[in-house]
């Protein structure tokens, strides 16, 4: 079976709207704005250039995890099934593009996030490690203490290293607050 699938760009253009189907299925929608930014040699300078719209429907867990991550203005990245929906009123014919989404996450390019484990995370579904367990990376509990994996013996994959499990948990290393530089960076200050 073949598939367009896309990755778009852009910025949540309306609110994150939800519904469920007549047989209970989760389901939410927003609207993607996605402008070019094209270096115009005449100007020397970046420009907008013309912007797509996108309509983003969600489904199931994804559904809800829109609900509570994002907000009108959020830049996004989404990526999913592509499809051109076609339509007519009257004499007139409609089209809507639409991205049938199979992930959504903000655009860390231009800004920061903190990640949290969905409660009932399970292992090999979306969002979960496999081979881990709910509320953190793979052969930990949401505690930190050792998984059932880990704590048997068993294999966990390869061995997260210890500075993305205090990120996942939202720690910092000592002495770096909000805005601190690392040693050999330099701040992008005045």
């Amino acid at each position: 079976m073949n598939e367009t699938q896309v990755t778009v760009i852009g910025n949540v253009a309306t609110e994150v709207t939800y519904t469920q189907t007549p047989g209970g299925v989760p389901v939410a929608n927003f609207r993607l704005a996605s402008t070019e930014r094209r270096y115009d040699r005449a100007r020397d300078g970046w420009v907008d250039g013309e912007t797509q719209w996108v309509t983003v429907t969600a489904w199931r867990a994804l559904a809800g995890h829109l609900i509570d991550s994002l907000s009108k203005g959020d830049p996004v990245v989404v990526s999913g099934r592509l499809r051109v929906r076609e339509w007519a009123e009257g004499e007139v014919k409609r089209s809507r593009v639409e991205i049938d989404a199979r992930s959504v996450g903000h655009d860390l390019s231009r800004g920061t996030a903190r990640f949290s484990w969905a409660p009932g995370a399970r292992n090999g579904s979306p969002g979960g490690f496999p081979g881990g367990s709910p509320g953190g990376p793979p052969g930990r509990a949401a505690d930190g203490a050792a998984g059932p994996d880990e704590a048997a013996g068993g294999p966990v994959g390869e061995p997260v290293p210890g500075w993305i499990v205090d990120a996942l948990r939202g720690r910092r290393p000592a002495g770096a607050g909000v805005g601190a530089v690392a040693e050999g960076e330099t701040g992008g200050g005045a």
